[in-house]
């Protein structure tokens, strides 16, 4: 079932988190912010988070408020542009919004009633926007004859794979990729345990369940501000999706060992990696981004990680070569065309060409043969990816093992509930996680 935000119509003054608020004002700084994303070639809520950086008096409530509104459009954009289309009607922020709200439920003449005219609210609907909105009043979302994927909400050229992946199951898979993600934390062992987590946040007014596959998580069922309390903030808990929280248990690091996190980033994984190694030993956090790693920098205090350092992989960087052959575990989380987080960010559907998945299979190809040779003999190098494509997951690793036949494909240890398979494949539907691939290959003794 498909979930949608309409547009609170009432004209009251409201006000949340101590900033006084209308509907209306709610409402422009939607349709400003969505014509933003609309022209912005960035992921949405890079835009979304500089727009409310340069906005401080839209307060916490309301940024909410005004991220729901956008966000259901982003999830419907293609229904939505299919039925502007059909009415030949221009696919303006305004149009967008007030249809959304109209299949959210809302009557026309409540619709027209947010768009007021004043300081802060948007101009009023004009005749012929109007008449749209009673046109589409008699209609549904779905119509019988939009193309399979619109309904789908993705690109045409990737329904083919799609289908291939996930078959009769595909459906499913696909309403699920356009619900909103559940908010998931990894409970830091370094400082608590799971029910000392839980009760922490339950002193916060969040009531957490145990995740059904990782032994760290917790899960908030309802969007909820964590970052902001005690538990977040003295480094009990970190944002974490759960299927996330797998790839780093499939790393298996021990106390004592030698890791290297190679696509690290903001360093999410090696945070869990460094916690399951108990502080004992040494982990790398590699990445080609400065600012990414050093987004991990006061993470990593929050948690008191100790054992892990950073470095940054120039070109002509010579430090793979020194470290040949020196790792019991290396992590490579590649970089991927992120099919697998369209839950989270249903923007990027849009975006993503078939040019982005052919460059992003070679560079994946090309990290792997590079990551591999930091293995030590009876080591073990981690494959994973956030997406759901075979061109990404199953195929890039046969095309590795047949460049390295000294590899060999492990299969799957942890969790107990998986384990056995082949390789770690999570996907919405299935397991109520994000997408995620992972493989693991040990390196002949």
């Amino acid at each position: 079932m498909r979930h949608y935000t309409g547009i609170a119509l009432d004209a009251s003054p409201r006000i949340r988190d101590g900033c006084p608020m209308t509907p209306a004002g709610q409402l422009a700084a939607a349709i400003d912010l969505l014509g933003l994303i609309e022209a912005d070639p960035r992921p949405a809520d890079a835009v979304a988070n500089h727009f409310f950086r340069t906005r401080r008096f839209i307060g916490g409530g309301d940024r909410r408020a005004v991220s729901a509104l956008v966000w259901g459009v982003l999830r419907t954009r293609r229904h939505l542009g299919w039925w502007l289309d059909y009415h030949r009607a221009p696919h303006t922020p305004r149009l967008l919004l007030a249809a959304q709200a109209l299949f959210s439920g809302q009557t026309p003449g409540k619709i027209a009633a947010a768009f007021v005219s004043g300081r802060y609210g948007p101009p009023p609907l004009q005749p012929e926007e109007m008449a749209l909105l009673e046109k589409l009043s008699t209609r549904t979302l779905e119509h019988p004859d939009m193309p399979e994927a619109v309904k789908f909400e993705i690109p045409d050229w990737i329904l083919p794979k799609l289908r291939a992946q996930f078959g009769p199951t595909l459906s499913d898979e696909m309403a699920a990729m356009n619900e909103p993600a559940t908010l998931d934390l990894r409970v830091n062992l370094l400082k608590t345990d799971r029910e000392g987590a839980r009760m922490a946040l339950a002193a916060e007014g969040l009531r957490a369940e145990l995740t059904e596959y990782s032994p760290w998580g917790l899960r908030l069922r309802n969007r909820q501000s964590v970052t902001t309390g005690k538990a977040f903030q003295d480094g009990l808990v970190e944002i974490q999706d759960e299927g996330s929280q797998l790839i780093a248990l499939a790393v298996d690091a021990k106390p004592g060992m030698r890791v290297a996190d190679f696509c690290a980033g903001a360093g999410g994984k090696t945070l869990a990696i460094a916690m399951g190694m108990a502080n004992k030993g040494h982990i790398v956090a590699c990445d080609v981004s400065e600012p990414r790693l050093d987004g991990a920098i006061k993470r990593l205090r929050r948690a008191g990680v100790h054992n892990a350092e950073r470095h940054l992989l120039e070109p002509g960087d010579k430090w793979v070569k020194r470290q040949e052959k020196k790792f019991d575990r290396v992590l490579v989380d590649a970089p991927c065309t992120g099919t697998g987080t369209w839950r989270r960010n249903p923007d990027a559907r849009a975006r993503l060409t078939e040019t982005d998945l052919a460059e992003l299979t070679v560079k994946q190809a090309e990290i792997l043969d590079r990551a591999q040779k930091l293995v030590k003999p009876g080591g073990r190098l981690v494959y994973a990816t956030c997406s759901v494509l075979q061109d990404e997951n199953e195929a890039q690793i046969e095309a590795f093992m047949a460049r390295h036949p000294e590899f060999s494909v492990l299969p799957l240890e942890a969790p107990e509930a998986l384990k056995g398979s082949a390789h770690l494949r999570l996907s919405p539907a299935r397991n109520g996680t994000d997408g995620f691939f992972a493989a693991i290959m040990v390196r002949a003794a």
